[in-house]
């Protein structure tokens, strides 16, 4: 008499999905710290071939990335033309190098996402590997696409706003522009890094659904903490004047709300029925507390 083996029987795809991560085969500390230094050494790899590429057209990008500034220089009527100074012979270089960053990051983008995705695929269940090269693409496409929508739309207005704080005033003062190139580039990467990382926020909640770490129903309870905390960092990030904020800030909340519905297509049932559990616990905890403090009131009474 033959015993059937239930796990050799079992379909394949079922298999797969119990298997845990790396066949449950643990890493040692050592081993997370090679496997962390190999990315982190070909992302860099990566991110030096996409600077050395963007050097190469660095003039091109600069064009490009003081187009928004020289618009704004001319519809605000400033004397001269739109011009950028450096203070020191280096500083040129510096700006230049530091622009080459913004070029070479966005060609190595998908290099370098691929490397971040991997590090964390050993954790991962089999089922849950099906989904790096997706989010691959669509991390560096969001984050790549967050900048240029901050570029199109939230650097016009920033310029707009700043450049009209110059001109006369009274007294007979007059409030001139030098704008020094580096800082021009350094505050130029803080905004499209602001942008491109908002716009990671679908991936990431998405990611975290798929391991069972968020379910839409916490993403909901967490909404007005978010909305708070999307206002503060636009505010942080950009300048003090309420249309360049609405223009980081907005989308980071339309964002969440995709997230949300991302959420509820890929969360884990696991984790929605622990989360429901969790709340009727919560409201079961509520209904007690209530119940004696009104039965403490009624014996006062």
């Amino acid at each position: 008499m033959t015993t059937k083996n239930p796990a050799k029987d079992a379909p394949e795809e079922e298999l797969d999905d119990e298997e845990g991560p790396e066949d449950d085969k643990p890493m040692t500390f050592w081993e997370h710290l090679d496997e962390l230094r190999k990315r982190v050494t070909r992302a860099l790899g990566g991110l030096v071939i996409g600077c050395l590429i963007a050097w190469q057209y660095k003039e091109w990008l600069l064009a490009k990335l003081t187009a928004p500034f020289i618009d704004s220089w001319k519809s605000n009527n400033l004397p001269g033309e739109p011009s950028l100074h450096f203070a020191s012979p280096a500083d040129a270089f510096l700006a230049y190098f530091n622009l080459s960053l913004i070029g070479g990051f966005a060609i190595a983008t998908p290099w370098i996402f691929y490397q971040v995705w991997s590090f964390v695929a050993p954790g991962l269940y089999s089922r849950e590997k099906r989904y790096i090269i997706p989010f691959v693409f669509s991390s560096s496409g969001l984050f790549v696409g967050g900048g240029y929508v901050g570029y199109i739309t939230a650097f016009g207005v920033t310029f707009g706003y700043l450049l009209g704080l110059s001109g006369p005033i009274e007294g007979g003062l007059n409030v001139v522009p030098t704008v020094m190139m580096g800082d021009y580039i350094s505050f130029v990467m803080k905004m499209l890094l602001g942008f491109g990382i908002i716009f990671e926020i679908p991936i990431l909640f998405t990611f975290l659904a798929l391991i069972g770490a968020v379910t839409h129903k916490k993403l909901i309870r967490w909404m007005r903490y978010y909305i708070f905390g999307a206002f503060f960092v636009a505010a942080v990030l950009t300048p003090p004047d309420w249309a360049s904020q609405l223009i980081m800030a907005i989308p980071a909340v339309g964002l969440y709300f995709i997230s949300i519905g991302l959420v509820y297509i890929f969360q884990k049932k696991e984790a929605l029925q622990a989360d429901i559990d969790a709340e009727k616990e919560k409201e079961e905890e509520e209904r007690k507390k209530k119940e004696e403090e009104e039965k403490k009131s009624a014996k006062k009474r």
